[in-house]
């Protein structure tokens, strides 16, 4: 950067030994200017210029006559005074003839424009990177539309392939979204007989329960504009970015009516106001919730703009965005029942190839408690495990084995263990299985394994009762049965070991939900100190500390006594017993068949379902 002023126009570069040898001897040099403490220009006097060696540089017109006209780089300017003093002195130059450079100081002006602008440049670019990536990238997510809001839009010209026939199950939450659907394509049938369109429908339940899914049916079967979008689609670190997605959606939305919006995971901003301590923590997403209740409540049922939104935490919304005027309606979809879950395995095994003799019956039987994206899980999780065995169609036994992934984890037959662990962990599910097989609340079994599973070293499946409500016997049935795993292992070795870990905090769960929840204690009383709005402090009980003592006396009470129990039980069938343990370190794995041959038949049958709805037709 310093020699840009020579470098503008060419000047020749010789080196120091030239300018001592061929121009300063030859008394050809006019003077000499150190620059910067860097380099060293030479001016050759006029009439030199003349020589032949010179040609070149009076090529040049104006760098010719004024110059300098040559240069060279130095070390130090003290340290070529000293050398040019040397040269004189040596060559006996004659004092008048000699001359001594002058010294200059010059600022680049170019490089320091240059050192100012590339930081800037650099840091500018980096901006722009981290803005773009923030707001997704695209041509329509620039930092100049950060306000604009990210919804997807779904119309008639968009092909939406979900309709309500891939929505198995649900019937009564697909009954109402259907009519909501119908009340934008038939607005005049409801408003003719005085009727307003609902402003808002809320979808709530637990996470794959398929509300995100009824809502892509409706996308695909309503053929008004569908705008699609998260709550966290709101949120930015900009301040008033959230209030400024809302007002463009709902603008937009107004410019389309009739249209429907369907905001997933509304929580993210729909949060209760007020509840946090540090002041101004929240103002952005009270800010975006304060404007989504304005939008809501702002715009006319002459608008038909209605707003579907889906979440797993209803209890902690804000009380102003659930109230009739805002979502006049709400959903609740719960994990589906066994005849919903046969529908849902009907959808999702009409594109496997399932062996003809499947009986979907019993695979709704041997999933409780799993949701529709569970479900769907299964399915998929049964054609890898057919597809690695090279299977050409899909069978029972591949969907049991799916079942035991997914609920148990991977199979790790690697897993090291002594002669005496495997022991334990046999009579320990023995005691298990032997104590639900002889009372009659407990969940039947359906498997028990000593192969290790994901976390644990053994595991037994039930196959529990799917009940509306639960009576004080059921529970203290199945507190005994979950107890029978540690009660074996103190029959058998008269001693007890870390595996009752998991069974000891179950049963610790549901006695004190006797006591605490239920009113199934006699000295506790019909008292409950169940919240359910939540917002119970962790800190401050709502009872005193002799009622504390109280119920730790009686939870403590509960489980000793279904303990002793499942001993008496355990001690009366103690040969049955070591014949299912037996049994269980041979095979490894035995099924329901298994425990008949060993503990004979069960005395209780299965209780028949009645479907409610096949009552009220």
């Amino acid at each position: 950067m310093q020699v840009f002023s020579l470098m503008s126009n060419p000047v020749q570069k010789i080196n120091k030994k030239q300018f001592f040898t061929d121009f300063l001897i030859e008394g050809e040099v006019e003077k000499v200017t150190i620059v910067n403490n860097e380099f060293v220009e030479v001016f050759i006097k006029a009439l030199k210029l003349e020589k032949e060696k010179h040609k070149h540089i009076t090529a040049n017109k104006i760098r010719g006559k004024i110059g300098p006209h040559y240069y060279f780089n130095i070390t130090s300017g003290e340290k070529f005074e000293n050398d040019l003093k040397e040269f004189y002195l040596n060559n006996n130059v004659n004092p008048i003839e000699q001359i001594f450079p002058d010294v200059d100081t010059r600022k680049d002006v170019f490089g320091e424009m240059i050192g100012w602008l590339i930081p800037i440049i650099i840091m500018l670019f980096i901006w722009l990177y981290v803005m773009r990536r923030m707001s997704g990238g695209g041509p329509n997510n620039s930092i100049f539309n950060i306000g604009k809001s990210k919804a997807e839009l779904f119309d008639k010209n968009t092909k939406q392939k979900i309709n309500f026939k891939d929505v198995a199950g649900l019937e009564g939450a697909k009954e109402e979204v259907q009519e909501i659907v119908d009340f934008l394509k038939n607005p005049k049938k409801y408003t003719s007989l005085g009727g307003k369109i609902p402003k808002g429908v809320l979808l709530v339940g637990p996470p794959g329960t398929g509300k995100t899914l009824l809502a892509k049916a409706v996308a695909g079967e309503a053929k008004v504009p569908f705008f699609s979008l998260s709550g966290s689609d709101f949120v930015e670190m900009f301040v008033g970015v959230g209030a400024s997605r809302v007002r463009d959606l709902f603008q937009t939305a107004k410019s389309k009516s009739p249209a429907i919006i369907f905001i997933d995971e509304i929580d993210a901003i729909g949060r209760s106001r007020g509840k946090n301590q540090i002041t101004g923590a929240n103002d952005e997403r009270e800010n975006t919730l304060n404007q989504l209740l304005t939008e809501m409540d702002g715009f006319g049922t002459n608008h038909h703009v209605i707003v579907i939104a889906a979440t797993n935490r209803a209890d902690v919304l804000d009380k102003a965005l659930v109230r009739a005027g805002r979502f006049d309606r709400q959903i609740y979809i719960d994990l589906p029942e066994l005849h919903e879950r046969k529908e849902i395995f009907l959808v999702h095994t009409n594109n496997l190839k399932i062996n003809k003799k499947l009986n979907l019956d019993f695979l709704a039987k041997q999933t409780p408690g799993f949701s529709g994206a569970d479900i769907a899980n299964l399915c998929n999780e049964s054609a890898l495990i057919a597809a690695r065995k090279n299977k050409k169609t899909i069978t029972k036994e591949d969907f049991l084995d799916a079942v035991d992934r997914i609920v148990g984890g991977v199979e790790r037959k690697n897993k090291l263990m002594t002669e005496e662990e495997r022991k334990i962990i046999a009579y320990h599910e023995s005691g298990h299985a032997t104590i639900s097989w002889m009372l009659e609340h407990a969940s039947p079994l359906v498997k028990v394994t000593i192969v290790p599973r994901g976390k644990s070293l053994g595991a037994a499946w039930y196959l529990p009762d799917e009940r509306q409500i639960t009576r004080v016997e059921q529970i203290l049935d199945e507190i005994c049965a979950t107890l029978g795993g540690r009660a074996a292992e103190e029959i058998i070795f008269n001693k007890v070991s870390t595996g009752a870990l998991s069974d000891l905090e179950k049963v610790s769960k549901q006695a004190k939900a006797m006591v605490l929840i239920y009113g199934f204690n006699k000295k506790i009383g019909n008292v409950t100190y169940y919240d359910s709005t939540g917002q119970e402090s962790y800190f401050n009980k709502p009872y005193s500390e002799e009622t504390a003592k109280t119920i730790d006396q009686e939870i403590k009470k509960i489980i000793e006594q279904e303990y002793t129990r499942a001993k008496k039980i355990l001690t009366k069938h103690k040969k049955s017993l070591i014949n299912l343990a037996e049994l269980l370190l041979k095979k490894e794995v035995i099924f329901k068949e298994d425990l008949e041959k060993t503990l004979g038949e069960r005395k209780w049958k299965e209780v028949e379902k009645i479907n409610i709805n096949k009552l009220r037709s």
